[in-house]
């Protein structure tokens, strides 16, 4: 069996529950569950609550915690970095510059280890000029992977003023993506992104996030949750879970909610952290059909799933194309439809027209109709819910996904 020594530079990492570092250590410990040899240069986990977790030092430390044998040949390096209670746009620049100074001694000193892959994972764009740089002084093969493009995402959001910034951010980006043996990202859209970017296509890998099939999965019976959360039979459960931040554009379900509150069935659970959240309950307070719960942990994330009748997926429609939320795998695992607002020629469009419902635009009224009109038809949800399913199991089954990634991988190293 080939094995191979493989170096990832990503800023989040488990145990993060969402989002990237979700995803880079998975990606990492199936890789060594392979019989590869991995390191990973990361910070302390402070996403998405923004704040390091308890049990974590902001300092520079090899993680030593206990691995159980299968994840053994994973070696963590944690490096510090500052973190903003309030993450406007400066300040995340700053959070992701401290980032990219703090690692970049690590990085070196990494050079010596004679990897065969680095592969960064992007967001942050500052680290990718880094590890480029190790790959090549190493000998290794450079593998840049776009979680997310965060620059188009920033300016889109008008989290960053438009300007002289954007211009060079922008051409600074390109310069850096096209340097890169490989360059992945997780949507076909975004793959056109790239293409737009000046990377050919020889070089570029469809690498979309992943579901653990066997983790998330139709329940025979109903959630635990409901009980938990006293909610009765005759209601139907409108679900988000996940990230609360400025791209999820959460205000349309509140809203949304603040129109059935009086003559409606429908309940509303919105589970998770963020940059928005406490901005989002202090506002809308008082809504006696809304539940807020907090992030929950990944042992009970099939339950909180499947408490849902249908899952809400609100996005911001000048983001659409820069990111593909993760949590719509779940979402289809778990066999339920989804509603989502996303334009119907995104790739989130295109999924979910399959499997739930792609309409309401950013009308919140639209968007009551679409609810009411789907929470009284048990059989439609029902049959989207299973459409869903299929196509979690035919195109984002881990094991598909990290199989293809490994193959990749090998036949890069060999070229």
């Amino acid at each position: 069996m080939v094995t191979m020594k493989i170096l990832i530079h990503s800023i989040n990492f488990s145990p993060d529950l969402v989002g990237i570092g979700k995803y880079s250590a998975e990606m990492a410990e199936w890789l060594v569950a392979q019989g590869h040899e991995v390191r990973v240069v990361t910070a302390p986990p402070y996403y998405p609550q923004w704040q390091i977790s308890d049990g974590y030092a902001n300092r520079w430390h090899k993680d030593r915690r206990r691995q159980p044998r299968e994840k053994k040949g994973l070696t963590v390096y944690r490096c510090p970095l500052w973190v903003p209670a309030e993450p406007s746009g400066p300040k995340r620049l700053l959070h992701l510059a401290s980032f990219m100074l703090s690692s970049f001694p690590v990085m070196l000193r990494q050079i010596f280890w004679r990897s065969d892959v680095v592969l960064v994972v992007k967001p942050a764009l500052f680290c990718v000029p880094q590890a480029w740089l190790v790959a090549r002084l190493s000998g290794a093969k450079a593998w840049l992977h776009i979680q997310d493009f965060e620059i188009d995402a920033a300016f889109g959001l008008g989290m960053l003023p438009a300007g002289g910034l954007q211009r060079w951010l922008l051409v600074a980006e390109r310069l850096l993506i096209r340097r890169f043996d490989r360059v992945s990202t997780i949507s076909f859209k975004m793959l056109e992104r790239l293409g737009s970017k000046g990377v050919e296509s020889n070089r570029t890998f469809f690498f979309p996030n992943w579901v653990d099939l066997g983790e998330i999965h139709p329940l025979a019976t109903e959630s635990e949750f409901r009980d938990r959360l006293g909610i009765l039979p005759n209601h139907v459960v409108a679900l988000y879970s996940g990230n609360m931040g400025e791209k999820q554009g959460l205000e349309i379900v509140l809203e949304a909610a603040a129109l059935l509150q009086k003559d409606s069935d429908i309940r509303f659970v919105l589970c998770g952290d963020g940059t928005s959240r406490l901005r989002l309950q202090k506002k809308y307070t008082g809504l006696a059909n809304v539940v807020w719960l907090p992030l929950q942990p990944l042992e009970v994330l099939n339950e909180l799933l499947n408490l849902a009748d249908m899952h809400l997926l609100p996005q911001r429609g000048d983001v659409a194309d820069m990111v593909m939320p993760s949590k719509l795998l779940g979402m289809l695992a778990s066999g339920r439809p989804v509603l989502t607002n996303a334009h119907a020629d995104t790739q989130v469009g295109g999924v979910v027209s399959q499997c739930g419902i792609v309409s309401f635009s950013d009308d919140p009224h639209a968007l009551s109709v679409v609810l009411t009109s789907l929470a009284s038809d048990p059989d439609k949800r029902k049959k989207l819910g299973m459409v869903g399913r299929r196509i979690a199991e035919k195109q984002f089954s881990k094991e598909v996904v990290l199989r293809k990634f490994e193959q990749e991988l090998k036949e890069l190293c060999h070229d």
